[in-house]
């Protein structure tokens, strides 16, 4: 069947190991673009975040469409939103005191990609965060913003050792009422229980008249997994995780080796 929408992953998939998009990924990306195809950033950052990278790929409008935020938040290019699903005040304030209970360092994001934290000592995850969304870093404690301050996703951060550590003791205070995924090494976020990629593409597609066997998704984590299991074609990169690459149909040459352009040359434009 033909393809109609490509989902990309944008860290260690759309972009290189330098964080920056192949000119062979460019060119394949502008031919789909060209007939008619959809291409969808579907990524753990937000908007202002994947910004830069749609400019560059002349993604725009209201015809266009991004996944932010793992799947909380389905905009299009135009700035409407159509789902958007955060967590409470309350589910703030239960994230910032684990975190300071178990001395694990965490930001939390809101609606405009702003980034906050409570910890003083800042994480450089943290602060990389902070520089790749365009974003400022506010240092403040629940107490300090409004009653009814909420946010869009957490990320417990650190270091790979550090956060493998407290990865179960993160999912068994959080995972029986919110999604909870390690996006990469340094990242195990807490999310609005209903939201992955998987569901982000199954609530933009059903709006679009796309059927899952017309999607074809790429990415490397396994915050990617929920958006392989609903396309038709699952597209693992080959710098890409064990998890992922389980889950995939096909796995392609790494983010440095023209894996999106090779693997759409063989599964897309090989007629």
């Amino acid at each position: 069947m033909t393809i109609k929408l490509v989902a990309l992953d944008v860290d260690d998939t759309l972009l290189n190991s330098q964080g920056h998009i192949l000119a062979s990924t460019k060119y394949a990306l502008q031919n789909l673009l060209e007939e008619g195809v959809k291409v969808v950033l579907c990524s753990g950052r937000p908007l202002r975040g994947i910004q830069p990278f749609l400019n560059e790929l002349g993604i725009s409008g209201a015809d266009q469409y991004a996944i932010t935020y793992n799947g909380s938040v389905i905009e299009s290019l135009a700035g409407d939103i159509l789902l958007q699903k955060g967590l409470s005040n309350d589910e703030y304030r239960h994230i910032d005191a684990y975190a300071n209970e178990q001395h694990i360092q965490y930001y939390v994001l809101d609606q405009d990609g702003e980034v906050y934290t409570s910890n003083h000592d800042v994480s450089r995850i943290a602060v990389i965060q902070a520089w790749e969304n365009d974003a400022g870093i506010f240092i403040r404690t629940p107490d300090e913003l409004a009653d009814d301050f909420t946010i869009v996703k957490a990320a417990f951060v650190g270091e790979k050792a550090a956060l493998d550590k407290v990865e179960d003791g993160v999912h068994a205070a959080f995972a029986d009422k919110n999604y909870v995924v390690r996006a990469a090494d340094n990242f195990l976020e807490v999310m609005h229980q209903s939201v992955n990629k998987g569901n982000g593409l199954t609530q933009l597609t059903g709006k679009l008249g796309i059927s899952p066997a017309e999607v074809m998704v790429f990415g490397d984590e396994k915050n990617d997994i929920p958006m392989f299991d609903f396309a038709g074609q699952a597209v693992a990169m080959g710098n890409g995780s064990a998890a992922a690459k389980a889950h995939a149909d096909y796995v392609t040459d790494s983010n440095d080796e023209d894996g999106i352009a090779n693997a759409l040359q063989k599964l897309v434009f090989k007629k």
